[in-house]
C-alpha cells in the first residue's frame, strides 16, 4: 500500500490518501496528550502498542458483525482503513464512575452503575469536546435520530462484547470513547480506533489502572500499562 498525501494529522494519529480514494492510511504516533492536548509527551513504543492493540480489536469486533472501517494491519505503526465523513458527535460508555463524570457531577469514584452511561460529546477541539443531547446534535444537524439511534444500539453491542473480551483477561472495561463515520455508499460504521487511549481498563484484582489515566495522574509506568494490555490480548489467541 502505497502512502500518498497526508489529509490530517491529530494528536494520536496521521492520516494519509492512497491509490485506493475509499481507502487510507492511518500512522500511530508515539505522541501521548490529556486534557485537551494541554498535557503532552512522546512515548517510545506506544504507536506500535496501539496499531497492535486497535487491530486486534477491530477484527474481533468484525467477527462478531460489528460494522467499522478497519481493513488491514500493515506494519508496526500502520494500518488501511475504509475512508469516511466522520460523524462529529463522540460517545462516551460508562460502566464504572470515574474521571470527568465524578468532577461534574461530584458522584464517588469507583460506583459499579447498574446498566451502562452513554453521554455524546461534540467533537471539537477548540471548544474542549463539549458534553450535548440528543438534540444539540439533530437541530444543528451533526447527526440525524435515526444515525443516533444506530450508534446507540452499535456502541451498546460494542460495550457488551468487549466488556465480556477483557474480563476474560482478567481486566475490568471501566468506560471508552467511540467515533463514527459514514462510508462513501452512507452507511454508518465505527471509526478511530480502540485502545489504552480510548479506554479506561482497571485490572479485575488489584484495580490497578492500565490505560492513559496513568499518563493524566501522572501515576509512572505509562509503558508498561499499555504492554500489559497487548500481553493479555495476544495471549487469548495463542
Amino acid at each position: 500500500m502505497e502512502k500518498g498525501k497526508m489529509l490530517y494529522e491529530g494528536k494520536a494519529k496521521k492520516m494519509f490518501t492512497t491509490e485506493d480514494d475509499n481507502v487510507l492510511l492511518i500512522e500511530y504516533k508515539n505522541s501521548l496528550t490529556a486534557f485537551n492536548a494541554q498535557k503532552k509527551a512522546e512515548m517510545e513504543g506506544k504507536g506500535v502498542l496501539n496499531n497492535l492493540i486497535s487491530s486486534t480489536i477491530f477484527k474481533f469486533l468484525t467477527e462478531n458483525q460489528i460494522p467499522n472501517h478497519f481493513l488491514e494491519k500493515i506494519d508496526d505503526n500502520h494500518q488501511t482503513v475504509r475512508r469516511v465523513e466522520i460523524v462529529p458527535v463522540e460517545v462516551v460508555t460508562r460502566n464504572i464512575t470515574t474521571g470527568t463524570l465524578c468532577k461534574r457531577l461530584g458522584v464517588e469514584e469507583g460506583m459499579k452503575l447498574p446498566y451502562p452511561l452513554v453521554e455524546l460529546y461534540f467533537k471539537n477541539d477548540e471548544l474542549g469536546d463539549p458534553i450535548i443531547t440528543e438534540d444539540h446534535a439533530i437541530l444543528f444537524k451533526w447527526s440525524s435520530k435515526e444515525e443516533l439511534d444506530q450508534i446507540k444500539e452499535i456502541t451498546l453491542k460494542v460495550n457488551s462484547l468487549l466488556s465480556d473480551y477483557f474480563k476474560e483477561l482478567g481486566i475490568i472495561l471501566v468506560d471508552f470513547k467511540l467515533e463514527f463515520g459514514r462510508d462513501s455508499e452512507g452507511n454508518l460504521i465505527l471509526a478511530d480506533e480502540v485502545s489504552p487511549d480510548t479506554c479506561r481498563f482497571w485490572d479485575i484484582k488489584s484495580g490497578e489502572k492500565l490505560d492513559k489515566d496513568r499518563f493524566r495522574k501522572d501515576l509512572g509506568n505509562v509503558l508498561g500499562a499499555y504492554e500489559e494490555i497487548w500481553k493479555r490480548i495476544s495471549s487469548r489467541d495463542e
